[in-house]
């Protein structure tokens, strides 16, 4: 399995998440004046840096709009936040055209029932530890790490050590911040 697992990441140019659930722990906060709030991981921004350093392009798609998602995607720098479409399969679409990647360079994580059609066209579907039932069944990877733990720094690890790129990453990163 870990060899397929190398394999599967090896191939990988764009990393898309899902938020809800992936990011955050799938809580959604909505006080008496209709503010909403959620938690995102630290842990994550780490590994969108790293990311970077990388060339390993992330997106986000989301099904739901949030004005928290959308802060915490720009306080990020990701330069693709799709938000407020339940029809993901064909926004992963505009979006592989648009960076001129296919499907099977593409390491999708999900965790919910609207994320199935983006798992079953993508090289490497990825869920979490707490995804629907029939979301882990089609998955090659299910991540150590629950939803809103830092889920995405690590399939950043997993791809870039994979890739051998991700120790190599870290020194890049340390010279260039410290010289």
């Amino acid at each position: 399995m870990k060899d397929k697992i190398k394999e599967l990441c090896l191939n990988i140019k764009l990393l898309v998440s899902d938020v809800d659930g992936v990011l955050t722990d799938g809580k959604i906060y909505i006080s008496c004046d209709g503010l909403e709030s959620k938690a995102f991981n630290v842990e994550d921004g780490t590994g969108v840096a790293i990311a970077k350093y990388a060339n390993l392009p992330i997106a986000f798609l989301s099904g739901r709009y949030s004005k928290a998602t959308e802060i915490r995607s720009k306080e990020l720098k990701i330069s693709h936040c799709i938000q407020g479409f339940l029809d993901k399969k064909n926004k992963l679409m505009e979006l592989c055209n648009e960076l001129n990647v296919s499907f099977d360079q593409v390491a999708y994580i999900g965790d919910g029932l609207v994320d199935i059609p983006v798992l079953n066209i993508v090289g490497f579907p990825i869920s979490v530890p707490n995804a629907h039932s029939d979301v882990k069944k089609i998955s090659k990877y299910t991540t150590k790490l629950r939803g809103g733990e830092g889920v995405l720094s690590e399939v950043v690890e997993l791809i870039l050590k994979h890739q051998n790129k991700y120790y190599s990453t870290l020194d890049r990163m340390k010279k260039e911040k410290f010289n």
